[in-house]
């Protein structure tokens, strides 16, 4: 007989948030408690809802990947199916997308009607026993289970408890069948793949992460106990090899062994995800140790500037320790927001910081950048410098995967836009947490909090957050309702800000005011409505230069300003693609301030002779140097006017 899971939290599991552990540090705060309101992130939110679900939808039964449920439902497959072994997933993710989004919103007619019809043409294609996939089990097809290393069946199982999960979080005893749907499947797994089932795991991790939060949602602990499974049986060798290498789906070291992310930088994500999960929720201090290990040598010697990760396109793959080249970054989206699911559930057990500057980097460097102003076209992959300024994506056309030169209305592999899509909708929930004593402010974004601090006999706390950041460093955070007792506030100082004020303006007395260092601000006080706390720092440009081991960039230096990466684009330049294959950061010269988030930048472009062989014992420095100053913008806005070159890192020097 299986045991269920007691959620000991301020927060039950039924919290409107995608991770909601039953313990750790911090809980999280759901939709229903943080509502963003004006600024950067209320923008895209806006966009995502209005312009990206109905995009990604419209893309979905365009390409037939909705089409492929009724025809399993009418039992006329695989006749007429279309997409990759995986294209369920993207109707899950989509439909945890509009779940996010119906919670955001506090429901909305239409796009409730939208999801129950998708959701109705999923279940018509279950089976008794509760196996849905369209790509296999059919005459015609693959057996079940029988391509585990390339088939993504439980990869896409993944994504419908993730979809459950997000429903039922935010539509509690919703009669749509979702929830029904995800556990028939979930407890046909356990009885294929458990102790005595099939002794393998899937080549793409993420059914781990979404059995630990449907475990979370039900109770039902065998859940757990197969993501665990699954888990502690990945890098015993139980996948075949492949031309990659079995690291390429974590399948050469077990987990614990570790000593960095490596392989698939999606697969890598979501394993350490997943095992973070189930970690926490059987107390596993030993595997949570290794995590931590493989997630700080990963940030320090494995990720880009941007936050991106992976920088193999074959195999869409970490490289080596400091292999980080610019011009062939790859740095998937969708390993971005992968990154993010990790340093979140780090975040919550520890309230290290780290993570929550990490998760705000990738936020508004990779995250931001994917898709375009509009919400109708998306980068798949992420590169830190763009050589050649490539073509126009067509509005009609389906794009290759890896093209950065513009971005794209959708791809062969489309895993991208619907990621985006529903990291978006539930990103009020990466904002805020609370613990027996207070509140703690992660991310900076107009928002409105509404929470209990102490559990069901604490006592209420309402505050309205307000910024324009990331165009300012200020933070402030008004108190409408505060229990009688003390409570601490704790505002996260970035990294980079060395010169951080807190101040408390009480709705009557005089301010204080007291300098903070990096790290988390704590303000411990019996607070009252009217009282103001804010937080504020400069936002000077920084130059930034690279750790000398990354071989790829040395010698070259990056502009950031506040959380946000720049970037030199060919479009801003005199002599547009020419001039920036030449240019160099003129040595000493500051970084001003323009307009529009905007910096202007010194700049000078040597001329070159080309030559029958690029290499000599010296190449002399030509005594005409072009100097210029470029105006130079946050790289996450990079490609909006039309085809460019770019590039994040800058020379200084010239040998």
């Amino acid at each position: 007989m299986s045991t269920t899971i007691s959620n000991t939290s301020t927060h039950t599991a039924l919290s409107m948030a995608p991770v909601v552990p039953t313990t750790g540090a911090l809980s999280p705060l759901g939709l229903d408690e943080v509502r963003i309101t004006d600024g950067f992130w209320a923008d895209r939110q806006r966009v995502n809802g209005a312009a990206t679900l109905p995009h990604v939808e419209h893309w979905l039964e365009r390409e037939g990947w909705l089409r492929n449920f009724d025809l399993a439902a009418a039992g006329t497959l695989p006749e007429g199916r279309r997409g990759r072994e995986f294209a369920d997933s993207e109707v899950y993710k989509y439909l945890e997308a509009v779940a996010w989004e119906l919670g955001r919103l506090g429901g909305d007619d239409a796009l409730e009607s939208r999801f129950r019809s998708v959701v109705d043409r999923v279940a018509g294609a279950q089976e008794a026993d509760g196996y849905v996939n369209t790509r296999f089990g059919r005459p015609g097809q693959g057996e079940r289970w029988s391509d585990l290393e390339w088939g993504h069946e439980l990869y896409c199982l993944g994504h419908l408890f993730q979809a459950a999960v997000a429903r039922e979080r935010t539509s509690p005893g919703a009669d749509d069948g979702l929830l029904g749907i995800a556990t028939r499947a979930a407890d046909l797994i356990c009885e294929v793949f458990g102790t005595d089932g099939i002794q393998s795991v899937c080549g793409h991790a993420e059914v781990e992460i979404g059995l630990a939060e449907l475990a979370r949602v039900t109770g039902e602990s065998r859940y757990l106990d197969l993501a665990s499974l699954f888990v502690e049986r990945r890098g015993t060798g139980v996948l075949a090899d492949i031309e990659y290498g079995r690291a390429y789906f974590q399948d050469d070291v077990p987990i614990r062994e570790a000593e960095a992310l490596r392989g698939h930088a999606v697969r890598a994500n979501y394993l350490a995800a997943g095992a973070t999960d189930i970690a926490v929720e059987q107390g596993d201090t030993g595997l949570l140790e290794a995590l931590r290990g493989q997630w700080d040598r990963t940030i320090a010697r494995r990720t880009y500037l941007t936050g991106g990760q992976g920088s193999h396109h074959q195999d869409e793959a970490f490289g080596e320790d400091f292999e980080l080249p610019s011009d062939r970054a790859y740095s998937e989206t969708c390993a971005g927001i992968a990154s993010i699911m990790f340093s979140w559930r780090l975040l919550l057990e520890d309230r290290d910081v780290r993570y929550a500057d990490h998760i705000e980097r990738v936020l508004y460097n990779v995250v931001a950048t994917s898709p375009s102003a509009a919400g109708t076209a998306f980068f798949y992959a992420n590169t830190l410098h763009q050589r050649t300024p490539g073509e126009s994506s067509p509005d009609d056309e389906v794009s290759p995967r890896a093209s950065s030169s513009e971005r794209a209305p959708w791809f062969d592999v489309s895993c991208c836009p619907p990621n985006v899509a529903r990291t978006l909708a539930s990103l009020a929930a990466f904002v805020a947490t609370s613990d027996d004593h207070g509140v703690q402010i992660h991310q900076f974004a107009s928002a409105t909090i509404d929470t209990t601090i102490g559990g069901a006999h604490g006592g209420r706390f309402r505050a309205e957050l307000v910024t324009d950041y990331p165009r300012s460093g200020v933070v402030s955070l008004r108190i409408l309702e505060a229990p009688r007792d003390a409570v601490t506030v704790s505002i996260r100082v970035p990294s980079w800000a060395d010169d951080a004020r807190l101040s408390v303006t009480p709705a009557s007395g005089a301010e204080e005011t007291q300098d903070v260092a990096p790290g988390y601000a704590d303000l411990a006080r019996v607070f009252a409505a009217g009282d103001v706390v804010e937080l504020s720092f400069g936002m000077r440009p920084r130059v930034t230069h690279p750790d000398p081991r990354v071989d790829a960039i040395r010698g070259a230096v990056a502009i950031e300003r506040g959380p946000e990466v720049y970037c030199v684009e060919s479009v801003d330049l005199p002599g547009g693609d020419e001039t920036l294959a030449r240019i160099e950061i003129v040595p000493d010269a500051g970084v001003e301030e323009a307009a529009d988030g905007r910096l202007t930048v010194a700049l000078r472009a040597r001329p070159v002779v080309d030559a029958a062989w690029p290499y000599a014992e010296r190449f002399d420095a030509p005594r005409d140097v072009e100097s210029f100053t470029a105006t130079i913008a946050p790289y996450h806005s990079w490609a909006e006017r039309g085809p460019s070159t770019m590039r994040v890192w800058i020379p200084t020097t010239r040998s």
